[in-house]
């Protein structure tokens, strides 16, 4: 049991040093992989949770082919200063707030504003490869959103 217990912590690490020396294309090499090294019960959706907390992002590489990576600038984006410095624009409408970042940026930075929730007056965000989309929860104004994001992310 104690094995089990040592390897799920070991899992975290392994996968991110993995995913920054190697080249899958697909979730199922990675889990191959995974598998190959000893890990027991990995399948798919747990290494696309895996993904997705790690902050690892498909691109295409030199020869043109999609690869999950882990970009360098996302690896450690604790503060503040890390994190406004992903951002390039903050926009809003009567409807709306939207958030150009870094490439590769916006799930991590949407992901910390979902964080904040509604308390915020975020009622939900959705994220791409570097925008985000923010929608206000009722009885938030877009203006007062957008004064909250720009404290939460520290930009003026």
């Amino acid at each position: 049991m104690l094995k089990k217990v040592t390897k799920a912590k070991n899992i975290r690490k392994e996968f991110k040093a993995l995913l920054q020396s190697e080249n899958f294309s697909s979730q199922n090499e990675i889990v191959d992989h995974l598998t190959a090294m000893g890990y027991e019960n990995i399948n798919q959706s747990k290494v696309s949770r895996l993904l997705t907390k790690h902050g690892a992002i498909r691109r295409r590489n030199a020869n043109g082919v999609f690869i999950y990576s882990m970009p360098a600038e996302l690896n450690v984006p604790g503060m503040k200063s890390k994190v406004n410095s992903l951002i390039e624009q903050i926009d809003f409408n009567e409807l709306m707030i939207v958030i150009s970042t870094s490439p590769g940026a916006a799930p991590l930075v949407a992901r910390m504003l979902d964080s904040f929730g509604k308390t915020e007056g975020i009622m939900g965000t959705i994220a791409g490869d570097d925008t985000i989309f923010i929608t206000p929860c009722k009885g938030i104004s877009t203006q007062e959103l957008f004064n909250n994001i720009n404290r939460i992310l520290d930009v003026e």
